[in-house]
This record gives C-alpha cells, sequence and structure tokens, in this order.
C-alpha cells in the first residue's frame, strides 16, 4: 500500500468542512495526507481548516488566488500539490465511511484497474442520511463509463503510477471527463461493492440541472473527447434512457 492523497475543495464551507475532515481522521487506514483547498472563502473555511492542521501534520491547507465558481480550479490545486501515488476526491460537504480506503486500495492490486469507486448513500443538507443506496456496476471500461458517469466523485481514486495525474477541465461534468480520461488509458475501474460515502444534496448543487447535463454531456462527447457524431449519439441515447430509468424506479 501507498500514500492518498484526498483533495478537498472548500469555498464557504465552514459548518459543514468538519464533518468531512472528521470522516478523513476517522479512516481505518492511515497513511494519507489531506489537501483542503480554501477557494476564496468569505466565511471561516480557511480558520477552520488552519485548525486541524495544527492538531495533525497530514492535514495541509492551501489556497486559489481567486473562486472561479467550478471546483475543478481548486480540485487541481490539490492534484498538483499531491505527493501520494492515489488520488482520491471529497468534497467539504460530503462524508466518508471509516472503512472507505481500506476497502478501495486492495483492487488496485489487479493489473487493469486504474481507479476504484464504490456505492453511496444521499443525505440532505441537515445530514439526515437516506435509506437508498446509490448502485453502479462493479467494473466499468472506458465504452461502458460513455453511456453515463457511474462513479461517484466523492468515492472515486485513481492510482497515478498506472496513468500518470489526470487533472480536471474547468468546464461542467469536470469529474466525469477526468474519470473518463484516467479509463481511455487502456484500464478498468472496480466497484468495492459496499457503501463508503455520504454525498450531500442541496438545491445549489451543479448537477441539479438535468436537461443542462445532458448540454453538458453531449459536448464532452464532441468537444473534449472527439468522438464522431454517430458514435456520440449512440452513447447519448443510452445516457438519456439510463437517466430515464433512474427517474421511474
Amino acid at each position: 500500500m501507498a500514500k492518498v492523497s484526498i483533495i478537498m475543495p472548500c469555498h464557504n464551507g465552514a459548518s459543514t468542512l468538519p464533518q468531512a475532515v472528521e470522516s478523513v481522521l476517522a479512516q481505518s487506514y492511515a497513511d494519507w495526507e489531506l489537501l483542503i483547498i480554501d477557494d476564496a472563502s468569505t466565511d471561516k473555511s480557511a480558520s477552520v481548516a488552519a485548525r486541524y492542521c495544527g492538531q495533525d501534520s497530514r492535514i495541509k491547507l492551501l489556497h486559489t488566488t481567486a473562486s472561479t465558481g467550478k471546483p475543478a480550479t481548486a480540485r487541481n490545486v490539490g492534484i498538483e500539490a499531491a505527493s501520494g501515488r492515489y488520488i482520491a476526491f471529497l468534497d467539504c460537504d460530503d462524508q466518508w465511511l471509516p472503512g472507505k480506503l481500506e476497502h478501495q486500495l486492495p483492487l488496485f492490486e489487479k493489473p487493469d484497474c486504474a481507479a476504484v469507486f464504490s456505492f453511496y448513500k444521499k443525505m440532505n443538507a441537515e445530514g439526515n442520511v437516506r435509506p437508498a443506496v446509490v448502485t453502479s456496476p462493479a467494473v466499468v471500461g472506458f465504452d461502458q463509463l460513455l453511456d453515463g458517469n457511474c462513479i461517484g466523485n466523492l468515492t472515486g481514486i485513481y492510482d497515478t503510477d498506472k496513468v500518470g495525474k489526470v487533472y480536471q477541465k474547468e468546464i461542467h461534468h469536470e469529474d466525469y471527463l477526468m474519470w473518463l480520461k484516467v479509463l481511455q488509458k487502456g484500464f478498468v475501474a472496480r466497484n468495492t461493492g459496499t457503501v463508503e460515502a455520504y454525498y450531500r444534496e442541496s438545491g445549489t448543487s451543479v448537477s441539479g440541472s438535468k436537461l443542462k447535463a445532458l448540454a453538458w454531456t453531449w459536448a464532452i462527447y464532441r468537444q473534449e473527447l472527439g468522438l464522431s457524431f454517430g458514435s456520440s449519439l449512440v452513447h447519448f441515447f443510452r445516457y438519456a434512457v439510463r437517466g430515464i430509468l433512474k427517474k421511474v424506479k
């Protein structure tokens, strides 16, 4: 096993940051560094993060020069500074379960595996966890991921020894494009098949607009990946059908 660099962007998240950090401190796997990137916050986020830095040397506070309103900006500051072999992501309003890293890292022993992800549950703004589990396939390759993003970014982790540092572009669905770029290198992502995180829903969530998400996905196919019109249409149709099926379940 090796060090995990955990990327945690934070913009005015002082109220939820402690729970997110505590969920990292509770990890049963201890070889990690937590990089909190304060994204030009105007609340007490930086001072809250600094307090944790003083308590645990594995926690470091970084800063963006200005907030762009895009999560990729802060995440890329963290990726650039990361010293671990593995890079994982946790936003300041989400939480991990204690065995998350311990359960995920063994899956990287398979030579074809460059990324690992897990099931998760959603919680409301007050932190009340909903009983439903957000599930996903056991193994995902590039072509399958084109049919829709099944990797919850708060559960995802990738191996820089296999794919190098893969950054997030400052576009919508930035995490989806990043995971596609990881798997485009010829690897697969494997699922632990266990619930390992809680995702906090909010009315201002970037992923909340389904119509906009359709446009963002099409742009990734055509503009970012350069897929042909025909190939894009096939994957877009499958993506749309998956979205409809989720709604009717």
